[in-house]
Formats: structure tokens, sequence, C-alpha cells
């Protein structure tokens, strides 16, 4: 069953005679339970299409179906339920809070979230990625593989079933990036979504499905 499906969509930046076509008529789906690797240059739409999944962005034209539930011209608090209630995020930058605690920065999704979850899963989370010892630790004094752990425990808090991961392996070493995509393969064999956009080969070669995006437009699923 499909739990992703895009059905022609465009985004486009700008206005008339400075537009940017960042995709042109995608459409794809991603079916429950999926890992997939969505790959391409540099500027090729990636991140905008990971961006219109998780309903960060709106797309300019074409439809988006979630659990078959049509959330084009869907009102922004509602934009920002789903995207807070059903949608984890891991970034290449991992996008902590330098001043806070590990612990805290975990439990940050929990003050937009509607979802009642106990804050004792941080230090559950935290437990079974490795970090136990490190929660109350200021993000600033922490190393690239634990900063990426602590971004997926921040991920995980509100239970989503879609996790999206923009270049999750782009600021560690090979080993550590390795490390850090083996946890994503395990919350899959959970049950988890996950779609994770890459540049590197050895990541996608981990995924079950290859999306290749050029230009703006679907080359292959």
């Amino acid at each position: 069953m499909s739990i992703i499906k895009l059905e022609n969509i465009t985004k486009i930046y700008g206005k008339k005679d400075n537009e940017v076509r960042a995709l042109s008529n995608v459409s794809l789906s991603i079916e429950k339970g999926e890992i997939v690797a969505v790959v391409g240059p540099s500027g090729s739409g990636k991140s905008t299409l990971l961006n219109i999944i998780g309903c960060i962005d709106s797309p300019t034209e074409g439809s988006y179906w979630l659990d078959n539930s049509l959330i084009k011209n869907s009102k922004q608090k509602d934009m920002a339920r789903i995207r807070n209630e059903r949608f984890g995020f891991v970034v290449q930058d991992f996008a902590l809070v330098e001043r806070y605690t590990v612990k805290k920065n975990v439990l940050i999704p929990l003050s937009y979230s509607s979802k009642k979850i106990s804050k004792n899963r941080a230090d559950e989370l935290l437990e079974r990625l490795g970090l136990s010892e490190k929660k109350n630790v200021l993000a600033s004094d922490l190393s690239g593989g634990q900063r990426q752990r602590v971004a997926i425990a921040r991920a995980l808090i509100n239970d989503p079933d879609i996790i999206l991961a923009d270049e999750p392996t782009g600021a560690l070493d090979k080993n550590t990036g390795f490390e850090v995509m083996k946890i994503l393969t395990e919350l899959n064999e959970e049950g988890k979504t996950i779609i994770v956009v890459t540049h590197n080969s050895r990541v996608a070669e981990m995924c079950s499905r290859v999306i290749t995006i050029e230009d703006g437009m679907i080359r292959n699923t």
C-alpha cells in the first residue's frame, strides 16, 4: 500500500522572469515500510522533493496524497500538525541547539506535538543509541557521530511512521556514516518508512530502491 503518492508535482520559486523550476511533473509512489534513496546532482531538486513530502513546503502544481489523504492546499496549521506527528527529520548539519543538553534537544519536538508521549521515551531512545551517559552533556561538546545519533533520537521522539533523512552521512567519516545508516536500516526493519537523500553510492546501496532526479525530473524509480 502506498503511504506516499505524488502526481505531477511541480515546484516553482520566484516570479515570471526570475522563476526557478525546482521540480517538474514529478510522479512517484512510496510503499509503507520501504527504505528509499533519492540521488542526483546538487541542485537537481532532491531536497525540494523531501521538503514537499515532509510538509515543509507546498507544490506549485500537482497532487500529494499521504495515506490516501490529499495534502495539497491544506492550511498551514494542518500542515504543521501532519509534519510534527507523521514525520521525523534528520539533516546533514544535525540542527541541534548547541546550548541545550542532549536530552533537551531530543525533547524539542514534544513542544509542537499533540501526541501524548512520555518524556521517559527520550531516555529509552538515548539508551538504544548508546548515548545514555551523554544525556546531560551540551550538544556543543559532542562528536559528529554523536550529534547525528542525537538528531535521530529527536526524529524518533514522536514515534513517526516516516523518517526523512537529508544527507544524513554527509558530514561524517565513512565508518561513522555506515553506523548511522545501520541505525536507519534497523528502524526500517521495524516498520518505519525511510527516505534518504544522498550523494553517497554506498548509502544508496543500503536502500531497497533508488530514485534518481536530474534537472527537477525523475529519471528512474
